[in-house]
């Protein structure tokens, strides 16, 4: 898997591209990007709750239907982007659902531009306006929500932000590589739990299954779980921002 990482990388399929594949039945496409996207499904559903979205609230699998149901309904003709499209259905689904069960009294459920599926146009621009500016306050607002518990996990290992800042490593290439060992002990159950129980990285077994040497594992260990911590944790805006720098 590291080797992947470190090789030039093939021209992904974009998602309107894998939505025609879905509605043409690819059932492994739509495991892909509903796995992919739960990031932005999570980050939409909790702009429209006022509050963080974890993958166990009723909420959260509200929004991944309604994910699905976009891509089924989505048509390219259109010109629209796809995850503009998605954005709209899962807030308007999430919407329905708070209103059906009387969740979240001081959410204003007012009509907003995003109540019609079918007419993105909706409303006035002074609406439009108004709404793009409470949802980027709301952003902000979760982002440091989000910071403040990333920083409380560090802690957890002996570790800080200023202190990442200091000893993160200073070339892209670097750090592109130490995120693909990241990635390797996040998906393996093995270092994974042995992270978590020891509060230390297992290098030595790491060192066997990377083209990484134990010195250059060693020298960038706390950025390495620093990573691991994002890609095991529900931090949806640091993840973006490490399928950012990978180009994923």
């Amino acid at each position: 898997m590291l080797g992947l990482l470190f090789m030039a990388r093939k021209k992904k399929k974009s998602l309107e591209e894998l939505a025609v594949e879905i509605q043409n039945g690819n059932d492994d496409a739509v495991t892909e990007v509903l796995q992919s996207y739960k990031p932005f499904v999570k980050k939409t559903v909790s702009s429209v709750c006022k509050k963080y979205i974890t993958e166990s609230d009723d909420e959260f699998s509200i929004g991944l239907m309604a994910f699905h149901d976009s891509i089924l309904k989505f048509n390219q003709d259109k010109g629209n982007s796809l995850l503009s499209f998605a954005e709209v259905i899962i807030k308007r689904k999430v919407i329905d659902y708070i209103r059906k069960n009387g969740k979240y009294n001081d959410i204003s459920l007012a009509v907003s531009p995003f109540e019609k599926e079918e007419d993105q146009s909706n409303g006035t621009l002074e609406e439009t306006l108004s709404f793009e500016e409470y949802k980027k306050k709301k952003e902000q607002e979760l982002r440091k929500e989000e910071i403040i518990r990333y920083q409380q996990t560090l802690l957890e290992f002996d570790l800080s932000l200023d202190e990442l800042m200091n000893e993160s490593p200073k070339h892209e290439d670097a750090r592109i590589n130490a995120i693909g060992v990241a990635e390797i002990v996040a998906g393996t159950d093995e270092y994974k739990n042995y992270l978590f129980e020891k509060k230390r990285l297992p290098i030595k077994k790491i060192e066997e299954h990377v083209n990484v040497s134990r010195k250059t594992i060693e020298r960038n260990r706390k950025y390495i779980i620093s990573v691991v911590l994002i890609l095991s944790g529900d931090f949806i805006f640091l993840k973006d921002y490490l399928k950012g720098r990978l180009g994923l």
